[in-house]
């Protein structure tokens, strides 16, 4: 048995009933296409997590990690994830409002605290109508939309520390955010966030939350994708460039770059995760060869080769994010 399989298989024993083995994964994501994981936890609440944290202590290993929020910027390959899949449940999900700060815990979806936060007549998150993951996935990849981004309104973050076992209170600029990225690391588990607005005329707040809504549905295709592959380049728009290739529309196998939006890749229900990995690897390939620009993937993979699984193990101490 490799040392991988053996420190997931002494993780489960460990954690008993709580984790689920070979649970569907790749439905879970908005691409609704992969394979399961070898582990899925749901977590209730914080003590769960703490118990987590206990149980990778006494594993003792490197334990293949990932925090899941809505699945929407993961591609999970077909093969499956070979650990384990921590998500946060219901008890992590709510939004509360307190003068101009908007306070909300991670397993809430950015759309539900987007129109809350207009409900009470703030500006300063009407974009985030637009992004359709959580709040813990928001501040991890530091979503943005619309000439905004998370880390412009974070006054600041709890987060479980998995392999310390802390909890940090962190500053908004702990967060380390950079286009479409964070400090987080695969052991930080976003508990809460709290942004900081303004007051606004609600009336114009309701109409440019309505009118993001609106140019969504004209610019971005539906169906089963992750929203942008690529992070625009200095260049000019990912899919701009991929248009210019000629390689809107372009099909392999169960995966297809959207004829709406370029920057987009298809998966066809019941399709394959390793198609759409193919599609990207070509798309690369082709707007390399044909505009000497290189398209880094905004999306997440998980699973693959060459995607190693990001790894938690224990610590004395590592404190928040760095």
């Amino acid at each position: 048995m490799s040392t991988t399989l053996a420190s997931v298989e002494a993780l489960r024993r460990r954690l008993g009933m709580s984790a689920r083995t070979d649970e569907p994964f790749g439905v879970r994501t908005t691409y609704r296409v992969g394979g399961s994981t070898a582990l899925w936890l749901e977590a209730a609440d914080e003590d769960a997590l703490a118990a987590v944290h206990a149980a990778l202590q006494e594993v003792g290993e490197p334990v293949p990690l990932l925090v899941l929020g809505k699945g929407s910027n993961l591609l999970v390959a077909d093969g499956g994830f070979p650990g384990l899949v921590l998500s946060l449940g219901p008890g992590f999900a709510w939004v509360e409002v307190e003068d101009l700060v908007v306070r909300a815990g991670a397993a809430t979806g950015f759309p539900v605290v987007a129109r809350k936060s207009v409900g009470a007549g703030l500006r300063g998150l009407e974009w985030a109508v637009g992004v359709p993951g959580s709040v813990g996935g928001a501040l991890r990849m530091n979503a943005g939309g619309h000439g905004a981004d998370t880390a412009s309104v974070l006054q600041g973050f709890r987060a479980f520390d998995l392999a310390s076992g802390e909890v940090c209170e962190c500053r908004g600029e702990e967060l380390g955010a950079r286009y479409r990225h964070s400090a987080l690391g695969p052991a930080h588990v976003v508990i809460s966030a709290a942004f900081s607005l303004t007051v606004g005329d609600g009336a114009q707040a309701r109409a440019a939350l309505a009118e993001i809504v609106r140019w969504r549905r004209r610019n971005q295709p539906g169906g089963s994708n992750a929203g942008s592959v690529f992070t625009n380049p200095e260049e000019g728009a990912a899919g701009l460039l991929i248009e210019q290739a000629g390689l809107k529309g372009l099909r392999l196998g169960s995966a297809q770059v959207s004829p709406k939006h370029a920057n987009f890749i298809q998966a066809d229900e019941g399709g394959s995760a390793d198609d759409v990995r193919r599609l990207i690897d070509h798309v690369r390939v082709v707007v390399a060869e044909r505009t000497g620009v290189r398209l880094v993937p905004e999306l997440r993979m998980v699973g693959f080769p060459d995607t190693p699984p990001p790894m938690v193990q224990t610590s004395l101490s590592t404190g928040g994010p760095q």
